[in-house]
């Protein structure tokens, strides 16, 4: 199903407002309408949701989260067609469900230390392996506004296309360069990307021609966060037949999800039928 819908995962936290705020933008730029989408965890625990003596109530205060994010969409890009939801539920599960209409899923991250934020908890791998479409994942302090190119990193695999595709498209969008990346991990057996393949898959798409390409040896996650100082978005398939592969579940994609110094877009398995 085509959508041109981009979602937001929201909690009220600041790390939620820097993942409205890049979304705001990319929906703007996509000329796409903007979901915002709070997951109501109270009725899980089997607890009192309404208004007390002491304090209005939990589902009034999910509420206010809504309002509050809406408002600050708006502000943020003003005319943008812009909706939010309450949904019952944890956020992974919850987002899973709302990826299902959306071209892309954005969430908040609060930083290191913590797999993807108090937005999404410890399920966080499970919504960006599992998502039905690509998930940009935004930290606060690291927005990367500031950056002058995409990084793509590119194996070959179904993934890899999907990011290629996706990096390409944002570069053109936002005015930037693009610089794809292939690299053959350490202690493998597997082929890596020629230098004709990658040349062939990078320059015949639309606004491939001037991309810069990369060859890199060793740890794919040290190029990469390396690569990240003076980069708008890092986009990375799920996993592959290259230098990429497995980056979900394993060290990598933990260590750029948590440690690249601007927002990084994940293909998902999922998100091509994986």
């Amino acid at each position: 199903m085509t959508t041109t819908r981009v979602v937001a995962g929201i909690d009220g936290s600041p790390a939620a407002e820097a993942a409205i705020s890049w979304a705001a933008r990319e929906a703007r730029s996509r000329n796409a309408e903007l979901g915002l989408v709070h997951a109501f965890v109270w009725p899980m625990f089997h607890v009192p949701l309404g208004a007390s003596d002491c304090a209005p109530g939990l589902r009034a205060a999910a509420d206010r989260i809504v309002h509050e994010s809406i408002e600050l969409a708006h502000k943020l890009e003003p005319g943008l067609t812009v909706d939010g939801t309450r949904k019952d539920g944890f956020p992974s599960p919850v987002l899973i469900r709302a990826s299902e209409l959306a071209a892309l899923l954005v969430i908040g991250t609060r930083g290191l230390g913590v797999t993807l934020g108090a937005l999404v908890g410890s399920t966080g791998l499970d919504l960006v392996a599992n998502a039905h479409c690509p998930v940009v994942v935004v930290r606060p302090d690291r927005a990367g506004g500031s950056g002058t190119r995409v990084v793509v990193g590119y194996d070959g695999s179904s993934a890899g296309s999907m990011a290629l595709d996706f990096g390409l498209d944002y570069a053109r969008r936002h005015g930037l360069a693009v610089r794809v990346v292939a690299a053959q991990p350490l202690h493998t057996d597997r082929d890596p990307v020629t230098d004709a393949e990658l040349a062939t898959e990078v320059h015949s798409r639309d606004g491939g021609k001037d991309a810069e390409l990369v060859r890199v040896e060793g740890h794919p996650a040290e190029q990469l966060l390396r690569m990240s100082a003076d980069a708008r978005l890092i986009v990375l398939g799920s996993r592959g037949r290259g230098g990429f592969a497995g980056m979900l579940l394993g060290s990598v994609s933990q260590a750029v999800l948590q440690h690249a110094d601007c927002p990084v877009a994940v293909i998902p398995a999922a998100a091509i039928g994986g």
